[in-house]
């Protein structure tokens, strides 16, 4: 597998690169990167717009990655609205939604929401004078669901949480907290874009309202990501972006929209990323998710199993594999978590240190930062080996 993927190929400092820095952005395999190559060498055109040849097939094949990507998470093709990523599709959830909610309702969150899941809901609560409220996380680094339950009541208008945590790599039972916001008539939405590389995602069983993730986590190029919306939703809500291709008649005085989910898309889309991210998933499908899920339960048992093996490390995330993901955020006695990070650097070993976006999370850990190593499929018990090495490097430096 690793053949497929070319950067994997390079060598750093020296050193065959081992790159464990997933949750921030996977690596591209060459089959994505020729797709994206083709459209602009071969079909290079604006979509919808035109009825000359090459138009119409890129408007084909613009449709059918919205097919392809509505497929992945099995849902209707007008439901897919493509954004540039996770966080795109989040902020404009807080526009979608604004006039939903009234002076004094309240958003429900948790301890462990990426900045992206955090922020937009916070300017959306200084426009409307909302409160915020967030489920705290137990000493297992787990959701405290019995809170939760407390937290969500009548005045809960939206329910807004992460699948899998990017720093502790927990797996949040999301089916769960999605009925307990419906039981409230609250907006269920689910930040997948930590889930959606690694396990099967069905929408319809998990009845979410909106779901977002991103292509370039799922081997997919950067500037493209899903947010997917019930039809019945996405249908009464307005348009949070305005423009080109997304109306369907403007005079002077007023303008009429188009159907979803091009009321959602305005001016040129991410054309070539569309198709990128298509291909991602025509990849990923190759080898199934539920492959992808198992190969990496397998991977996550065993770094666990070595990580603590290492005096003075401690893993910061459930310390054992059930519902948890490969994601490895810890701290080691005595070193600052970016010289972790450099020495593994030197050893051609790609990590991330700092707080990943979660300065809520390590606040109330009390924690500056920490070093996280995150896996994928072309990832190997070999890589781990080398990550462990790498470490024990590092304590031998700082002895």
């Amino acid at each position: 597998m690793k053949e497929d993927f070319p950067i994997l190929q390079r060598k750093i400092n020296g050193k065959e690169l081992v790159y464990l820095d997933n949750s921030a952005t996977t690596q591209k395999p060459q089959q994505v990167i020729d797709a994206v190559v083709s459209f602009y060498k071969e079909t290079n055109a604006n979509v919808h717009r035109g009825i000359h040849t090459l138009s119409e097939e890129a408007s084909q094949m613009y449709e059918e990655a919205r097919e392809t990507a509505a497929k992945f998470i099995h849902a209707k093709k007008e439901e897919i609205i493509f954004t540039s990523g996770t966080t795109e599709s989040l902020n404009a959830l807080a526009y979608m939604l604004e006039e939903e909610l009234q002076e004094g309702d309240e958003i429900i969150l948790s301890e462990m929401e990426h900045h992206a899941n955090i922020v937009p809901w916070q300017e959306l609560a200084k426009r409307k004078k909302l409160q915020i409220k967030y489920i705290p996380i137990t000493k297992e680094y787990r959701l405290d669901l019995k809170k939760a339950k407390e937290l969500i009541t009548d005045k809960t208008k939206l329910v807004s949480i992460v699948h899998i945590s990017n720093t502790l790599g927990s797996i949040n039972p999301i089916k769960e907290i999605i009925k307990i916001a419906h039981n409230v008539n609250a907006y269920a939405i689910i930040d997948a874009a930590q889930s959606a590389p690694h396990i099967p995602l069905n929408v319809k069983e998990l009845d979410c309202d909106f779901l977002a993730f991103s292509g370039h986590k799922m081997l997919a190029p950067t500037g493209i990501g899903v947010l997917y919306g019930k039809k019945e939703l996405l249908e009464k809500l307005p348009p949070y972006f305005f423009g080109g291709g997304m109306i369907k008649e403007v005079t002077k005085e007023k303008t009429s929209f188009a159907n979803i989910p091009e009321k959602f898309e305005a001016g040129t889309p991410k054309i070539a990323q569309a198709i990128g991210l298509a291909k991602a998933i025509e990849y990923l499908q190759k080898i199934g998710m539920k492959n992808i899920e198992k190969q990496q339960k397998e991977l996550t048992a065993y770094t666990l199993k070595e990580l603590q093996k290492v005096p003075g490390l401690q893993i910061i995330g459930p310390q054992d594999a059930r519902n948890r993901a490969a994601v490895f955020s810890f701290t080691i006695d005595g070193i600052h978590t970016h010289d972790i990070a450099e020495i593994l650097n030197r050893e051609g070993i790609a990590v991330r240190s700092g707080n990943h976006c979660t300065m809520p999370l390590h606040n109330k850990l009390g924690l500056s930062g920490t070093t996280r190593a995150s896996l994928y499929i072309y990832n190997t018990k070999d890589d781990i080996d080398k990550l462990i090495n790498g470490i024990k490097i590092a304590q031998e430096i700082f002895k």
